[in-house]
C-alpha cells in the first residue's frame, strides 16, 4: 500500500517579508502568516491525515495548530525538522550579507555544501530533515497520510535526500511557498516519489527568500 507525505511550510513572518535570514531563530507567524495557515489546513484537512508532525520552532508549530484544530490530531514535535541553522547569518537581510559576506554570499547561490559563517551544511541539513520525513512515514500504517510542517530550506533539501538526489539536482527544486506543500508516496515497489509540489492556496503571491 502507498503511504502519502506531505511536506508543508510554514506561515509568513515579518522576517520572511523583509528578507531577514531566520534559520533556527524562533520567529513567530504574523497576521498574513496565521490567515495562510487556516486556508491551507482548510484544504489538508480534505485529505484525511492520520498523524501531523512539526518542527518545534512556533512558525511551523502554530501552522501545524492550525490543522490540529480541524483534525482533532494532536500534533508531535521533531527538533530534525527545524530550518537550517544559517549560524552567522541569522537575523540579517540577505542583501547585508551580500555585501558584508560576498564570499559565502556567492557559495551560497552556488548551491555550494559549506559555506562559512557557521551556517550548516546542506548535506548535514538533507540527513537530519529527510531522517524526520521517514520516521514521520512510519508513525502511519501503509495506505495512510503523514503531514509534516517544516521550513523552506528544510523541506528542499530533505526532499531531495529522501528522493536520492544529487545536490546539483536540487538547485532546480524552487523553493516552497508560505504555506504550500509538497506531495511525496512511498511503497515497497517503487520507493519514494515527487507526486506534486507548491500546492497551496496563495499561488498568486511571490516566492519568499527559503531561509
Amino acid at each position: 500500500m502507498t503511504t502519502r507525505l506531505i511536506v508543508w511550510r510554514h506561515g509568513n513572518t515579518d522576517w520572511n517579508a523583509g528578507g531577514r535570514v531566520q534559520g533556527q531563530t524562533d520567529v513567530p507567524l504574523n497576521e498574513l502568516g496565521r490567515q495562510q495557515a487556516v486556508d491551507a489546513a482548510d484544504l489538508l484537512v480534505r485529505l484525511r491525515p492520520a498523524a501531523l508532525v512539526s518542527s518545534d520552532l512556533c512558525r511551523a508549530a502554530d501552522t501545524a495548530a492550525a490543522l490540529a484544530a480541524l483534525t482533532g490530531l494532536s500534533v508531535t514535535y521533531d527538533e530534525r525538522l527545524r530550518e537550517r541553522s544559517f549560524g552567522q547569518w541569522e537575523g540579517h537581510a540577505m542583501k547585508k550579507i551580500a555585501l558584508t559576506r560576498p564570499v559565502e554570499y556567492a557559495r551560497w547561490v552556488a548551491g555550494a555544501d559549506v559555506i562559512g559563517g557557521d551556517v550548516e551544511t546542506l548535506d548535514d541539513l538533507g540527513k537530519r530533515v529527510a531522517d524526520a520525513f521517514q520516521a514521520a512515514a512510519e508513525q502511519v500504517t501503509p495506505g495512510s497520510t503523514v503531514v509534516v510542517a517544516t521550513h523552506g530550506a528544510a523541506a528542499r533539501s530533505g526532499i531531495a535526500q529522501l528522493l536520492g538526489w544529487p545536490r546539483e539536482q536540487l538547485r532546480t527544486l524552487r523553493a516552497l511557498q508560505n504555506c504550500h506543500w509538497a506531495e511525496l508516496t512511498h511503497d515497497e515497489d517503487r520507493g519514494w516519489q515527487l507526486g506534486a509540489y507548491n500546492v497551496g492556496s496563495f499561488t498568486d503571491r511571490p516566492v519568499p527568500p527559503p531561509v
